[in-house]
């Protein structure tokens, strides 16, 4: 078994500012997304241009940020928000949900490309290669905090939590649902693609990749497996991003046959 490095989630405070590895994860994932969104946009079927780059990177966060919080606490934290409403707000504490900060970013992209006269599908074309890397870097921040462990396990990679060696199921999410689901949108968005497929890819892959790792994952305690003794909150809330992509891709390239016809 390897031995888990123990790293003090805070990495300095300022007085009562504390800035914790959790958070600078996701700023990396942000300035990385508005790295790339810098690059990408200079293509000729870039919905956006450099100067709204900014405005798109900004909306996103919000989604990202406002749905993962309200997705975790409607989905995880209900009772820690029934009995206090302001747990809503307490960020600090952690509890950020990726379904529902794709919910919040549909939500924002949905809004900003109706600012600029564009579909939403438009704009998520051009933002699903730019997410994934975010995703992987807050995985990353998920094993730095000791979260999110999984399943007790004898693989020789098991890290040793507890005098019991557990997968690292943080470390599998930022492998596959944000490395290689970056490498592989990236490279099959190189060119130009039906209208839809990108996004399409992406509600698959991701869903895919969720559904998997979910079977090392640990459920949350208070959820448990919700059906057949193996089926989790997050393979429930996947499934529809599986359906869904596979339906999106299908259209994509039946359009594109029909336009060709």
């Amino acid at each position: 078994m390897l031995t888990y490095p123990e790293i003090d989630e805070v990495i300095f405070s300022i007085g009562f500012l504390k800035i914790r590895w959790y958070g600078l994860m996701y700023v990396i994932g942000f300035v990385l997304a508005w790295w790339l969104a810098k690059r990408r946009c200079t293509r000729s079927d870039s919905p956006v241009n450099s100067e709204q780059v900014d405005d798109l990177v900004f909306y996103a966060m919000l989604g990202v940020i406002a749905g993962g919080r309200v997705g975790y606490c409607l989905v995880y934290g209900w009772d820690e928000l029934i009995s206090d409403p302001l747990y809503l707000f307490k960020i600090t504490e952690g509890g950020m949900s990726f379904h529902g900060g794709l919910a919040g970013v549909l939500i924002a992209m949905w809004l900003y490309g109706r600012k600029l006269g564009k579909t939403m599908w438009q704009i998520t074309d051009f933002v699903a290669p730019l997410v994934p890397l975010g995703l992987g870097f807050g995985r990353i921040g998920n094993f730095i905090n000791g979260e999110l462990w999984g399943k007790p396990t004898d693989v020789p990679w098991a890290f040793n939590i507890n005098g019991v060696g557990l997968h690292p199921s943080q470390l599998y999410e930022a492998i596959l649902e944000g490395f290689m689901l970056f490498a592989i949108l990236w490279i099959y968005s190189r060119k130009p693609r039906p209208y839809l497929a990108v996004s399409g890819l992406f509600l698959f892959l991701y869903g895919v990749f969720r559904f998997f790792v979910e079977f090392y994952r640990v459920p949350d305690a208070h959820l448990n497996y919700l059906a057949l003794g193996w089926v989790t909150m997050g393979q429930l809330l996947s499934m529809p991003m599986i359906i869904v992509g596979a339906l999106v891709l299908f259209l994509a390239y039946r359009k594109k046959q029909e336009a060709q016809a």
